[in-house]
């Protein structure tokens, strides 16, 4: 693996849009375009959703899991297509199947994000992911992200 394959926050924050509170990649292990990506997400009790989810047993909300997953999966599709993210240009997750949740994510896990390129087809990219925690899968899904591309404005234009 080369240094290349992996993403610091800088780079990440670079190929994604998104920032605090919604950022939940922390790190990029592997990124082989075309292939796979392996990101990371720590949990820590500071997340701003622990407070209402729950307070007397915090657990990571699934919605958050499938959006890390997603996350990941914009990564890989930026990375694979060659495309360097700008405000003009964007991937959005457009679909998700088969989701399954097999285990609590609690403050204090890591949780490993494993997103696989399944195919790409006029413009869908659709992945086959999983999350896991110690080595076990603790959620998977199929998710599909679309890219889309805002021509820029027009030399002179006024908002």
């Amino acid at each position: 693996m080369s240094e290349s394959d992996r993403l610091d926050i800088e780079e990440i924050m670079r190929q994604l849009p998104h920032r605090y509170p919604f950022l939940l990649v922390d790190r990029v292990l592997e990124c082989v375009a075309g292939k796979h990506c392996v990101a990371l997400k720590n949990v820590t009790v500071n997340e701003p959703f622990f407070q209402g989810h729950f307070p007397h047993r915090p657990v990571m909300p699934g919605v958050l899991i499938i959006e890390a997953l997603a996350q990941s999966a914009g990564i890989l599709a930026f990375k694979t297509a060659k495309v360097v993210p700008d405000v003009n240009t964007r991937f959005y997750f457009v679909a998700i199947d088969n989701a399954r949740f097999r285990k609590p994510v609690e403050p204090g896990d890591q949780l490993m994000l494993k997103v696989t390129l399944r195919r790409s087809f006029k413009g869908i990219w659709k992945f086959d992911c999983s999350a896991e925690v110690d080595g076990k899968e603790v959620a998977s899904a199929e998710i599909m992200v679309a890219p889309e591309t805002k021509a820029p404005p027009p030399k002179g234009a006024v908002g």
